[in-house]
């Protein structure tokens, strides 16, 4: 954490894929222990974002800053000591088929430190515990329902105890009863362990619950950012377009059509 109380900082943050500006001009700050959500429809480049932030893309312009150090500044080993203070549950749950449960909460600590084995398998088992799956460890992932295979990608996540987590979509493909666990947890984890969050989904319920504050982008660009209260009150046609979830209405310029059928620039 930052003598501050930030964890995140993003300052101009500029993203191209091929000549297409994807990100521009992003600035965003997520306090410690801060729940933010990250909004947009398919395209809008919340998942470009999420990809800076961890370390995976760097900034054509701009910085982004975790725990105050500059991403695209750090060595790789400065990257991984940085890692080991991050968390990530990726939307799949991305878990290791050979591997049971356990052996997949497991596997960070047998990376990245050098504690014996016992204390291995209960620091595993105490993280089954948070998130409900005690006695469930021997299971392999493909005998894991999709609420359990989040629960597990979460608790992997959290097993080096990081200060920042980072979650893709965590209640995609869940029916509600089962993404309304899944956000309870996720409140559990910050109120329990303070970490930070950062949470992109697409999904309104889980993102009303569960953020402080939530940040709305389209075209690659911040077009609300602001509390759950402040982002319903918004008077931008786009955000309540999202929050109503209508269709934005496309102008057709003919001319331009026309241009583009016949290929010209």
């Amino acid at each position: 954490m930052t003598d501050d109380g930030v964890s995140i900082e993003v300052d101009g943050l500029v993203a191209y894929w091929g000549e297409r500006k994807v990100l521009k001009d992003i600035d965003l700050t997520v306090r410690h222990g801060e729940i933010m959500v990250i909004m947009g429809g398919s395209g809008s480049g919340k998942s470009t974002l999420l990809n800076h932030l961890l370390g995976l893309l760097h900034p054509a312009e701009g910085h982004v800053r975790l725990l105050g150090r500059d991403l695209a500044r750090q060595t790789p080993l400065e990257m991984l000591e940085l890692r080991r203070h991050m968390g990530v549950a990726f939307q799949s749950g991305a878990l290791f088929s050979s591997l049971t449960v356990a052996e997949n909460i497991m596997l960070p600590l047998r990376e990245h430190t050098d504690l014996d084995e016992k204390t291995m398998e209960i620091i595993t088992r105490l993280k089954l515990e948070v998130v409900n799956l005690a006695g469930f460890g021997h299971l392999m992932p493909a005998e894991l329902s999709g609420g359990m295979t989040k629960r597990a990608a979460l608790a992997r996540a959290i097993v080096l105890d990081p200060k920042m987590l980072f979650c893709d979509e965590p209640s995609a493909g869940l029916d509600p009863v089962v993404s309304s666990a899944i956000d309870d947890l996720i409140l559990r984890l910050r109120d329990a362990m303070g970490m930070t969050i950062v949470v992109v989904t697409h999904d309104l319920d889980s993102a009303f619950k569960i953020a402080d504050r939530i940040c709305v982008i389209d075209d690659g660009q911040i077009i609300a950012l602001g509390s759950r209260a402040e982002i319903r009150a918004s008077r931008d046609q786009r955000v309540q377009n999202l929050l109503n979830r209508r269709a934005e209405e496309a102008t057709l310029d003919t001319d331009a059509y026309l241009r583009r059928l016949l290929g010209e620039s």
